[in-house]
Formats: C-alpha cells, sequence, structure tokens
C-alpha cells in the first residue's frame, strides 16, 4: 500500500518524470500535492499500470489534487544541458508553478537540486511508495505519451504513436532510414554504431 506523507510535513509535494531515456520527444515531469486524506486504490507507479488505467485515473488525480503541474522540456534543451539536469529543471519548474508552495518535496529517484529552498529527500522507486509521486508519476506519462501520440502524425515512420520516442529496434531502423527530425535528441546515441552525427536532418516529410 502507497503512503501518503514520507516528511510529516504538510504540504508535501511528490515530483516524478517520464521519457528520460528516449531518443526523440521532451522530458516531462510533474509535481503533485495531494489532501491529507487522498486515498485512490489503483493508483501505482505509471510502469506498473496499463494505458486504460494510466488514462482513467489522470482525470481523477486532477480532481482531487490540491495543486499539480506538468511541463515539457525540449530536446534542443535536452542536448544543450544534458538529460539529468533537464529532467532536474522540469521537476523544478513544476514545484515552482504549486500553488501553495510546498514545505517539503520528495523525489523519484537519486538526484535532485534545491529550489526555493524548499526541504527535499530522493526516494529509489518513490512511485511505488508515495502516492503523491506515483501520481506525479501518471500525469507525467500521460502527457508525454500525448504529446509523442501528436507528433507521431509529423513523422509517422517513427511509429511514436507506439514507441513513444524509446529506442526500440522499429524506432533505429527509421533513423537509419530516415536520418532525424527537429524532435530527436542529437546528443544521444541514436543508433548502436553511431560515432558522429552524420544524418539526413529532415525539418518535415
Amino acid at each position: 500500500m502507497l503512503l501518503i506523507n514520507h516528511s510529516g510535513n504538510h504540504p508535501e509535494a511528490g515530483t516524478d518524470e517520464a521519457g528520460r531515456g528516449c531518443l526523440a520527444g521532451p522530458v516531462t515531469a510533474a509535481a503533485v500535492i495531494l489532501p491529507e486524506d487522498f486515498e485512490m486504490e489503483l493508483l501505482n507507479d505509471s510502469k506498473q499500470l496499463n494505458k486504460k488505467i494510466r488514462n482513467l485515473l489522470r482525470p481523477k488525480i486532477q480532481e482531487e489534487a490540491t495543486s499539480y503541474y506538468i511541463t515539457n522540456i525540449e530536446p534542443q534543451v535536452i542536448d544543450d544541458i544534458n538529460i539529468l539536469n533537464a529532467s532536474i529543471k522540469a521537476m523544478q519548474e513544476c514545484i515552482t508553478k504549486l500553488s501553495p508552495t510546498p514545505s517539503h518535496i520528495i523525489v523519484d529517484g537519486n538526484r535532485f537540486k534545491p529550489v526555493k529552498n524548499i526541504p527535499h529527500d530522493c526516494i529509489i522507486k518513490g512511485d511505488g511508495k508515495y502516492l503523491s509521486i506515483a501520481a506525479a508519476s501518471v500525469l507525467a506519462k500521460t502527457y508525454r505519451d500525448e504529446y509523442m501520440e501528436k507528433i507521431h502524425e509529423e513523422y509517422p515512420m517513427y511509429n511514436w504513436k507506439k514507441n513513444k520516442g524509446y529506442p526500440t529496434k522499429e524506432h533505429r531502423e527509421a533513423i537509419r532510414k530516415y536520418g532525424i527530425t527537429k524532435y530527436h535528441r542529437k546528443s544521444f546515441k541514436l543508433l548502436p554504431e553511431q560515432l558522429a552525427l552524420d544524418f539526413k536532418y529532415h525539418e518535415n516529410i
């Protein structure tokens, strides 16, 4: 059973990101403050839930949360500051948009940087331990998936509707065949044998 609070302080915000390991698309983060009496039976780490359940939970989380915020950090920024810093930046931006300002932050994972001098704790696999992080993981995952399904219409040959930008064999074969797009992360190893970025570049196809 997931716990409602880690620090004993209120309000406590949970934050998580989605899309860190992708070759294309943004890294998306969410931060959520839940009421102290919050309960949601099906809520868990988004990776443990199927798409139908995630999409069922999203509006319920948004309706019942005290506050929440979602943000995308685009590939150009990821390439400039690296994926770890982009992930942290995305989570920080979400925290700054919450109202009320949280008195404590719990972060999924093991790396974070302070924001607004608010105390924080990093929790390994926190999305499977605390409701607020699980809620953030569901929001980040569903909003990012929606984004990838939208840009799939622009570049259907990469099948982002299915792979969501992750490094599947199909996605890498499409990069080999068609080159890269404005949505690809050029600082990532897009192909296993990649030594330099000598791909064709498509603004639009």
